[in-house]
């Protein structure tokens, strides 16, 4: 099994979704338990003197002020984990929660924390176990992080609540933990506040976000690709030289992804036949490029976001080379939460022209020469009519995902944390729109792939005949009469999620970027 390492200086995305999705193990570095150890001494020595000292000796947001005695301390590290998991709704994605707890061992293993070694590690055994907390989709607005998210999680370290076993079952987590063999922790000065004070839960859909989207704007640059070959476009739109003159790189390496997809393409180039005279293509084909390519540079943005958060440590109040023990706002949520909206919007759009295209392929007044909604017997058979209706439905509720959620702010805790980033609620709703963004993709390669088949007598390129071929025996299934449907949606969706698409056209093109 593969084995993520956890040091003092952050973690990557590519170990971030090993843990989540892949369940690799985790180890912490010999230089992590030091700091862990140095940074508890800290914080042991502030919380025997007889000032206050926020998180250590004090009590939290709106009720700082207040100087907790030593024998109540352990009680408040435990009431406000207690307190805090005030989540409702929906259970959140076991990926997700197992990211958000990597990450806040992340950043407890930094050593600017104060927590225990044994702390951290018993956080790294409970994610080893396969022991996933119960988290809900309400409670976190994204500034002094994702509290009640990170609280549930807390509250299972120490023995309480529930967690979702190795098995899928989900029971009390006392009993998976003594079931795992590992000892529910008893939370000294500042750990339950370091315990959940974090944006990790936005930070981790972030990183998965990005995953995502990278194989989905390449499957996106083939369909586009097949879409163009299918309604007898040009490729010369695609040529290097133009896209040089605007140099954005996400345009181009769009533009050679296509152009790649259609090298050897028998069907393109025929604007001056009679039967489907033009002198250019329609915005969705001839724009392709410069659409996907405004959302890549988009997703290279967030990802530089992203790295620097993978790098920091992310607590309020941090403890500092220095000894010293001091509060900050690092925990507000504002740069990831920008991100995620800025990909949702990037995301709605290229679901919106992946759409407009699919309807122009279906319109037999647009589609030169193709029979209308490629049914086999039009009239008798509605052909795609309908898929292009669900298209349509999940393109109008991307729109409303793009709407930013960072633009908000609710006050709380008596108007002490008076601006939050509503982080949280920016990364659910993109995970939505990344969903649907594959299935709207997914019905686009649907339609192209079932319009090349019917253009008779002309040969396709070489990279769109393997992703027909791979389609076809993945299931998705190609003209004929009209047939249940959904089946066929379903089949060309696992195939565009699983990276079926872009795996059957690469080994024709090379590596798409």
């Amino acid at each position: 099994m593969h084995t993520v390492v956890v040091g003092t200086s952050g973690t990557t995305a590519e170990d971030v979704i090993a843990v989540a999705r892949g369940n690799a193990r985790i180890e912490l570095s010999g230089e992590a338990l030091d700091a862990l150890a140095r940074a508890r001494e800290i914080v042991d020595a502030l919380a025997a003197k007889p000032e206050p000292v926020y998180g250590v000796s004090t009590g939290f947001g709106a009720l700082a002020s207040r100087h907790i005695s030593p024998e109540l301390r352990a009680q408040l590290q435990r009431n406000i984990v207690r307190s805090h998991a005030a989540g409702m709704g929906p259970r959140v994605e076991r990926e997700v929660v197992r990211a958000l707890m990597f990450l806040r061992l992340k950043t407890v293993a930094s050593g600017h924390t104060g927590v225990r070694p044994s702390v951290a590690q018993t956080m790294a055994d409970g994610l080893n176990a396969g022991i996933t907390p119960v988290v809900h989709e309400y409670g976190s607005l994204g500034c002094s992080g994702d509290l009640a998210p990170l609280s549930h999680c807390a509250l299972a370290l120490m023995g309480e609540g529930d967690a979702e076993g190795p098995d899928g079952v989900v029971r009390p987590a006392g009993e998976l933990l003594a079931e795992a063999g590992i000892q529910p922790v008893e939370l000294k000065e500042k750990e339950g506040l370091a315990l959940l004070n974090g944006t990790d839960g936005m930070l981790g859909m972030l990183v998965m976000a990005l995953a995502d989207l990278d194989k989905l704007y390449k499957s996106a640059d083939i369909t586009a690709a097949l879409t163009l070959e299918a309604l007898l476009g040009t490729e010369k739109v695609l040529a290097p030289e133009l896209h040089a003159i605007r140099p954005h790189p996400g345009q181009g390496a769009s533009a050679a992804n296509m152009a790649a997809v259609l090298q050897g393409s028998g069907l393109t180039g025929h604007f001056q036949e009679e039967s489907a005279p033009r002198v250019q293509d329609a915005y969705s084909v001839r724009c392709a490029p410069q659409v996907a390519g405004a959302g890549r540079d988009t997703m290279a943005h967030a990802a530089l976001v992203a790295s620097r958060e993978l790098a920091s440590a992310v607590d309020n109040p941090v403890v500092l080379p220095d000894g010293r023990v001091e509060s900050n706002g690092n925990f507000h949520g504002a740069p990831v939460a920008y991100v995620l909206d800025f990909l949702a919007i990037a995301a709605a759009d290229l679901g919106s022209i992946a759409e407009r295209r699919t309807d122009r392929l279906l319109d037999k007044n647009r589609s030169h020469g193709l029979p209308p909604f490629l049914a086999d017997d039009a009239g008798v058979d509605s052909g795609l009519m309908i898929a292009q209706y669900t298209q349509a439905a999940l393109v109008s509720e991307m729109k409303r995902l793009a709407v930013p959620a960072s633009a908000d702010s609710i006050p709380s805790s008596a108007m002490q944390e008076d601006h939050v980033s509503m982080g949280w609620s920016a990364a659910r709703k993109l995970r939505t729109a990344v969903d649907n963004l594959t299935r709207i993709i997914a019905i686009e390669m649907y339609a192209a792939t079932r319009a090349i088949e019917l253009r008779h007598g002309l040969t396709p390129a070489p990279a769109s005949r393997a992703a027909i071929a791979a389609a076809r025996a993945a299931g998705v299934e190609g003209p004929g009469p009209d047939r249940f449907l959904a089946p066929d949606l379903a089949a060309a969706d696992a195939f565009v999620r699983s990276g079926g698409l872009v795996a059957a056209v690469e080994p024709v093109t090379g590596p798409l970027a």
